[in-house]
């Protein structure tokens, strides 16, 4: 493929979400740019691990150390062809930046293919590019993406959709389908 993308990621980063991706779109000859606010290349985040055991919600233990291999400060947005947006906390830290959420509506007015999975929906509500698409979350981001006048996809947890340039998942068991729609879009 030879595609350059950028991954945005943050402390309490869904583990699977983002070190699954980050490998495999490798494996397919993407370049990928894992980065984070306020962090340079060489830098790490931590991640979290989150499993469905039957209870209301997931359950959280902590992940792995992910090392970012680009610098936030130097990414200039126009050079990537498509984003990645994995889930866990990060979103939420992640949604209270401007330049994340500048970077984020830059994929949407160039019509670049994005990725988001999980709790990434919050990242794109707070952008405000989720009017008038469809958008699969984790089921308790649902009330978030129709706020943002989005539509919610209630699928599977194995299951991704498409959306024009946006493909979304609700957790990491969609990652066959969620990695195999995003790369149909190149």
């Amino acid at each position: 493929m030879g595609k350059k993308l950028l991954m945005i990621t943050g402390d309490f980063t869904e583990d699977y979400e983002t070190m699954v991706p980050f490998q495999a779109l490798m494996a397919c000859d993407f370049q990928v740019d894992a980065v984070c606010p306020d962090k340079k290349a060489g830098d790490h985040v931590a991640t979290a691990i989150h499993d469905f055991e039957g209870d209301q919600t997931y359950s959280e233990n902590r992940g792995h150390n992910f090392t970012l291999n680009a610098t936030f400060d130097e990414v200039d947005v126009a050079s990537y062809d498509g984003l990645v947006i994995p889930g866990g906390r990060a979103p939420e830290y992640l949604r209270l930046n401007p330049l994340v959420l500048g970077m984020v509506q830059h994929f949407f007015e160039t019509n670049k293919p994005v990725a988001a999975i999980c709790h990434g929906a919050q990242l794109l509500s707070a952008a405000g590019v989720l009017s008038g698409r469809t958008c699969s979350a984790y089921p308790a981001c649902s009330p978030e993406i129709t706020q943002a006048g989005g539509t919610y996809a209630d699928i599977e947890v194995t299951q991704a959709v498409t959306d024009g340039n946006l493909v979304t998942a609700p957790a990491w068991p969609a990652h066959p389908d969620w990695l195999k729609q995003f790369m149909a879009l190149f």
